[in-house]
């Protein structure tokens, strides 16, 4: 009977065991596992951390028990290999809760130990707070702290898929982050470009985070923990999670005398088999040949893992039959709203190891643009500049990231090339692609530059150009060079380019670009065939070198994009948008305050004088909002009508620009009232009074804290969400609660002002919100805020209507007078 001894569960080192079993029912299998646990969800760790997977037992796949029992295998946990005689074929053993020490005799052996977290020697690094996240023992250790103590901010060191999962997750616990990151970019396997799209993508989620720039020590001060960077700067922690990368676990082979490789992995044949043939290796510790650049790397993935285990149990049993081809590094990761992904090798790689490339970007859909809800997707790929063999592909996007970056890597993993990119043949029907999908798109946007069809250039080389010897061409549309274009461009719209070509120097090297590239691409074919030589095409677009070489903000990366019918990403190409029919159908269901309205302006750019657009919104503020909005923009309203909780409103473009104010400012007055602060609702209420007293038509907009001055006084039973009563419950539920904004005295300074107010024979704050209904004086809560407070329509008092922003500036534009209190 033989006898297997494994070092290591999860991912290798498991299904290992499971396979052995189920290929030798007589074997006697052991796994020695330092840890609590064999088998359990390592990358699920942190979703668990942010609250994501709720349940703890969800992060096993299989408990220690269940698994020995189902494959009858000895599962020893905190049982730590500390070295290997080969002579005799033992392992020592240390058994970790008594220190006991033994030996266990093998017949073959696999080495599994996976890799250990970094953890460089940076002055107090040992802080209680600081963590490193690999395994179940740290996450219960990290859980354990952030239960017990009160965490407002968690500094993150590393940006690697690990730390960008945490900044998540810790984001989605509602604690503020921060990352620091010694490279220039987020996620190093990317290209900068690519990362690019990642930083505006974690500004939009108020995500600090500081580049090219380190950490030179912990400092405990004030029972508070502060980072020092390299820079000076004073970063206050709560929390400090580490991950700044990891390392083979592999000492105790190396000492066995096995021989070790890249950054000290376990080398290992095409069988899995060390040096010793009665030893194998598979997961996080071996070093192995990388089939596209043919060098021995080490890849810490679970899958290539769970491959390995199988192929080494295969071999063991059966012979030395089954190879391991090696792993083209195939990783996905979620970084809040987008998908980020990569496979094969990077151009920094093949730029790092002298091998030619070419690398091309298009920006395509995640499915058919005139499906509702296509979502922009960014397609990077690096290939041979002989034969198209595809080397490596970066994906970005909202949707169907994951099954674009799987055909990607199954042609790169059959040494296939851009053509077979273009060959690949894929499900499609409107909700889940296009006919033809962004990845056939990269394939044949690659050709086209391999057979000479069109000269790229990158948005890094740009900078480089000589402005005497060169001529930027921007072919957008005059509205989107107007809202931002490159230094030094000349634009001429695409449409108008044969007509202007007369105004293109010959004598220079002309640079085409669009907003994406496809533009570009149909420019560059026309001069090139109108006799200019020296034309190149911007791959990506001015998107992509907005990206990677403008400042990064907080505006959203695909704000402006609007995806076409033909699938093309434009913005604010009215032109490319304009749908012939009389009546253009939009869907603004599902978007709050303001949002229709911005909807609508941004349509009505889209369509001629004359034409009609229809909107649907399921915004209950959008009834009134749309009138207003056309009044204000001098468009009209020609039907609006209520369905099944929808506001169906048809609107003609009287105004070529759409947006133009034509009334002037007359005689009204307005008061925002924002603060829910007594003595300011009364300033409000007075003024409101006063200026109704005169004949003035006057109109108050109640928004967030303001909401609470026009509750009922009897309040109403209203079902409300968990939100929605937290917010009930921390606000005053009438008038008669408000507070004074200064001198509130723990609720006694409300009293005085009210007794004195009595005295002085002033109207009570109530009396005047009831004169001021009577008087005419119009009354409007805010519908966003009302959604965003959880406040219901029944809450508020008889004669208060309801609307949004566009209903406020209505009136806002008739006034003399606007106040914000």
């Amino acid at each position: 009977m033989a006898k297997y001894i494994i070092v290591g569960g999860v991912a290798g080192g498991a299904t290992a065991a499971a396979r052995l079993r189920r290929l030798d029912e007589h074997a006697e299998i052991i796994i020695m596992e330092r840890g609590q646990y064999i088998s359990y969800a390592n990358c699920g760790l942190p979703y668990y951390l942010g609250g994501v997977i709720k349940d703890r037992d969800r992060l096993f796949v299989q408990t220690n028990e269940e698994f020995a029992k189902r494959f009858r295998v000895d599962v020893r946990v905190q049982n730590e290999v500390l070295s290997i005689r080969r002579d005799d074929k033992k392992v020592r053993v240390q058994r970790l809760l008594t220190g006991e020490e033994y030996d266990e005799a093998y017949d073959k052996l696999i080495l599994s130990p996976g890799a250990e977290p970094l953890r460089p020697p940076i002055p107090g690094i040992n802080d209680l707070s600081i963590f490193t996240l690999r395994n179940v023992m740290d996450t219960d250790r990290i859980k354990d702290y952030l239960d017990k103590n009160k965490v407002g901010r968690v500094v993150i060191i590393g940006a690697g898929f690990i730390g960008l999962e945490m900044a998540e997750n810790m984001h989605h616990r509602g604690i503020f982050v921060t990352i620091v990151e010694m490279s220039d970019q987020v996620m190093t396997p990317l290209d900068y470009e690519m990362a690019a799209e990642v930083h505006q993508h974690l500004k939009t989620k108020n995500i600090e985070f500081y580049l090219k720039d380190g950490v030179s020590s912990f400092v405990r001060a004030d029972d508070k923990l502060q980072v020092r960077l390299n820079s000076g700067k004073l970063l206050d922690a709560d929390l400090v999670i580490l991950s700044i990368g990891v390392k083979p676990d592999s000492h105790f082979a190396g000492d066995a005398g096995l021989e070790l490789g890249e950054k000290n992995g376990i080398v290992v044949n095409e069988y899995l088999q060390t040096k010793d043939p009665d030893i194998y290796a598979v997961g996080d510790a071996i070093t192995f040949m990388n089939p596209v650049l043919g060098k021995p790397m080490i890849t810490y993935l679970a899958g290539p893992a769970n491959k390995q285990g199988r192929i080494v149990a295969d071999n063991i049993v059966n012979g030395n039959k089954k190879k391991y081809a090696g792993s083209i590094v195939t990783a996905i990761a979620k970084v809040f709203d987008i998908t980020v992904a990569s496979t094969g090798l990077s151009e920094k790689v093949l730029k790092a190891e002298g091998i030619p490339y070419i690398s091309s970007i298009i920006h395509g859909t995640s499915h058919a643009g005139y499906y509702p809800n296509a979502l922009p997707l960014t397609i990077k790929i690096v290939f041979s500049p002989t034969d198209g063999k595809l080397y490596g592909a970066q994906i970005i996007g909202y949707e169907g990231v994951d099954k674009r970056i799987d055909l990607c890597a199954s042609v790169i993993q059959h040494n296939e090339t851009i053509y077979d990119l273009q060959a690949l043949e894929h499900a499609y029907a409107p909700p889940y692609s296009s006919a033809k999908d962004p990845v056939n798109i990269a394939g044949f946007a690659a050709e086209n530059i391999l057979v000479g069809l069109v000269k790229i250039i990158h948005w890094d080389e740009i900078a480089d150009l000589d402005p005497k010897n060169s001529y930027l061409l921007d072919v957008r549309t005059i509205d989107e060079f107007k809202i931002r274009t490159i230094e030094n461009a000349v634009n001429i719209p695409l449409d108008d380019l044969r007509n202007r070509m007369s105004e293109i120097p010959k004598d220079k090297k002309i640079i085409v670009f669009c907003s994406m590239g496809q533009r570009g691409y149909v420019a560059a074919r026309i001069l090139i065939q109108h006799g200019y030589n020296d034309v190149y095409n911007l791959t990506g677009g001015c998107k992509t070198y907005e990206h990677a070489s403008g400042k990064q903000s907080n505006e959203d990366i695909f704000e402006k994009d609007v995806i076409g019918k033909d699938d093309y990403i434009y913005q604010l190409d009215p032109e490319k948008l304009k749908i012939p029919a009389k009546v253009l159908e939009v869907d603004a269901c599902g978007l709050q305050c303001p949002g229709p309205i911005l909807r609508i302006k941004k349509e009505m750019e889209k369509i001629n004088f004359g034409d009609h657009l229809r909107i649907s919104a399921s915004d209950p503020g959008f009834k009134n909002d749309v009138g207003s909005w056309c009044n204000m923009t001098g468009n009209k309203l020609l039907e609006l009508t209520t369905e099944k909780g929808m506001t169906i409103a048809i609107i003609e473009k009287k105004d070529s620009a759409g947006s133009s104010v034509i009334h002037k400012a007359g005689n009204d007055k307005t008061i925002i009232v924002f603060s829910d602060d007594m003595d300011k609702a009364l300033a409000s209420m007075v003024i409101a009074n006063g200026a109704a007293s005169t004949g003035k038509k006057v109109t108050m907009f109640f928004t967030f804290w303001g909401l609470n001055v026009i509750k009922r006084r009897q309040k109403p039973v209203v079902k409300k969400d968990f939100m929605g009563k937290m917010f009930s419950m921390m606000m005053p539920e009438n008038s008669l609660h408000l507070a004074l904004s200064k001198m509130n005295m723990l609720g006694l300074g409300p009293i005085m002002m009210r007794m004195r107010m009595k005295m002085k024979n002033v109207d009570a704050l109530e009396t005047m919100i009831q004169e001021a209904l009577d008087g005419g004086v119009e009354m409007i809560a805010c519908q966003m805020s009302m959604d965003i407070m959880g406040v219901d329509a029944s809450e508020l008092m008889d004669g208060v209507h309801i609307g949004g922003v566009a209903t406020y500036l209505e009136a806002a534009e008739q006034s003399s007078l606007n106040l914000f209190i």
